[in-house]
This record gives structure tokens, sequence and C-alpha cells, in this order.
């Protein structure tokens, strides 16, 4: 990135916009924002795929819906809706990220800009915007596939009148069907590699789109290859190894290195494996998010309402 405030801080002197920066004098983007640009993406992918069943769509930020079967967000991102009591209300996401952090000490500038006011009542007033000149960024992704379009309902045994019980089993249900779950999982996967929804900068064009990816396809939970460009040599030889073990797939790309696999080709192998080999489904049934709970009965009929309408 090249003369970008990606995420900008807090403002310090009211007129005086900051970048977020670490001690150690590295900026960063914050992985809340690094979720935004990459439902951004999703968003962009959902509109053009020829395989989005008709009525997906992906909320903004401050308004997720809990239509899990048609919200992308509700699904990938989560939830907490207040109004709705208890565990329905709430939906971990099983989309994670890390903040993307620059490999080495940023150099800032700041420029002097002059913010009008419309009404022509006041004179301009001078502000100041911090940039940083240019960083290399690391960051990751992740997607845990257990959860994605999933939730778990629970069985309790009372041991009083009063009391809800012990919790005695556990009942995976799925909101949308098997291939839209695997159509989902490889929206996350190709929205990673398209990432330049960053904070407003006027018209410079800041882009997170990958120079060098580590892609793993793993049966096991595990985001320890979310710190593959933070290891040495070593660490790395031994991640691969755990992933050969229980015959992972992974793959490097580097658009960097003439001898290396691109980008592109990375993530290409990567979405033909993921086509290949489907993710896990440990579910038995399929319904509707709030059909899956009694405490969502009011809202089964609930139906997002069209633009304009």
């Amino acid at each position: 990135m090249e003369m970008h405030r990606a995420n900008s801080g807090q403002n310090e002197l009211g007129n005086v916009s900051a970048i977020k920066c670490r001690p150690d004098d590295r900026v960063y983007i914050s992985g809340q924002m690094q979720r935004h640009a990459l439902f951004e993406a999703i968003k962009y992918l959902n509109r053009t795929d020829p395989e989005a069943p008709d009525g997906t769509f992906v909320s903004n930020g401050d308004a997720t819906t809990f239509l899990v079967e048609k919200d992308l967000r509700a699904d990938l991102g989560g939830f907490l809706i207040t109004d709705i009591d208890g565990e329905p209300g709430r939906r971990t996401g099983p989309v994670s990220a890390t903040p993307a952090v620059a490999l080495d000490e940023s150099t800032t500038v700041r420029d002097l800009l002059l913010r009008l006011d419309q009404s022509g009542d006041a004179e301009p007033t001078p502000v100041t915007q911090e940039l940083s000149q240019e960083d290399q960024m690391r960051s990751a992704f992740h997607l845990d596939c257990t959860a994605l379009s999933t939730s778990q309902r629970y069985t309790y045994e009372p041991t009083s009148e009063d009391g809800r019980g012990l919790h005695v089993g556990t009942e995976h249900v799925r909101h949308v069907s098997p291939e839209e779950r695997e159509r989902r999982a490889r929206l996350f996967l190709e929205a990673t590699r398209m990432l330049s929804d960053y904070a407003s900068q006027a018209r410079n064009a800041v882009t997170g789109e990958p120079q060098r990816v580590f892609i793993a396809l793993d049966s096991r939970l595990s985001r320890k290859g979310a710190r593959y460009f933070a290891m040495g040599d070593t660490e790395r030889e031994r991640l691969r190894a755990e992933l050969d073990e229980r015959n992972a797939f992974y793959v490097e790309g580097d658009d960097r290195d003439p001898e290396a696999k691109s980008v592109r080709e990375a993530y290409g192998e990567a979405l033909d494996q993921l086509r290949e080999q489907g993710i896990v489904d440990w579910a038995d049934d399929t319904m509707d998010y709030a059909e899956t709970f009694e405490a969502l009965e009011e809202l089964r009929d609930f139906e997002p309402k069209k633009a304009g309408s």
C-alpha cells in the first residue's frame, strides 16, 4: 500500500486525523476493518455469481438481520439482536480475521487540507490528514466451516421445575442446502483476494489485494496457518509437515517470484480443491434460522422488503 490511510484512528485534536499505528511505529488495519473489506468483496461477488440463489444479499454492518439463509453477513459475520431474548438473538460468525500489520516500521506524512463550510457562513477550517508512505502488510482470514450456515440446538434434561436443567444433547441444523454452503465457502475464499474497500480517501486507489498467499484447506480447526508469513523456515517446515500428516491441502503463491506459482494459480488450485472435496457437514436437517428456535416463533413470517417497496 502506498500513500494510504487504509484505517484511520481517532482524531488527535479535533481537526487532526491520525492513522492507526502500533507503539513500534508500524501502521495497522484493525481486524474489524479487514472484515468490512471482506464483506464488501463478498457483496460484489454475490451480485455477479450466476449460482447465487434469488434473494441472497449482504446487509450493512449496523443493521444485520437474523436471516442466515439469505443474509450472508448474518451467516458468515454473526449478529447480536437485543430484541430477541436468549441464545437465538446472537450468532458468533464463522469468519475471523487478524489485523493487517506493516512488516517494517512505517513513515507517515501529513496532508494539509481545508474543510469548507457549505453554508458559506464560516471561513474554511484547516485540517490535517495523516498518511503512511509505503507498507507491505501481513494479514490472515479464517473460516470455520463447521459453523457455516449452521446452528446448534441443545437438549436439556430438567433437574427441577424452575431450572433449565442439564445439557444432554446437541443437534446441528443447517439453514441452507449443502450446495449453497459450499458456494458461500468459495465466495469467502475468492473475496480474500479482492480487498479494496478501506477508509474513504477521495480517489486514491488503495488496495489490499495480495501479492503473496498461503491457503490451507484443513480437516482440523486450526489457525496456525494465519502466522505462516511471520514464521521462520523451521516453523514453516513443521507446519507443512503437520498438514501433510492429516492430508490437508495447502498451496502458496507469490507474484513477485518468477519461479513460484502466481497468486492467481494458487487461488485457482484452492477453489478447484474446494469444489472437488466439499466442506464438512454435521447437520441432519435443513430449516430457516427462525424455524430452528422456538423463541423466534413470531419472526417466522418476516420477509425483507425490496428497495423502493
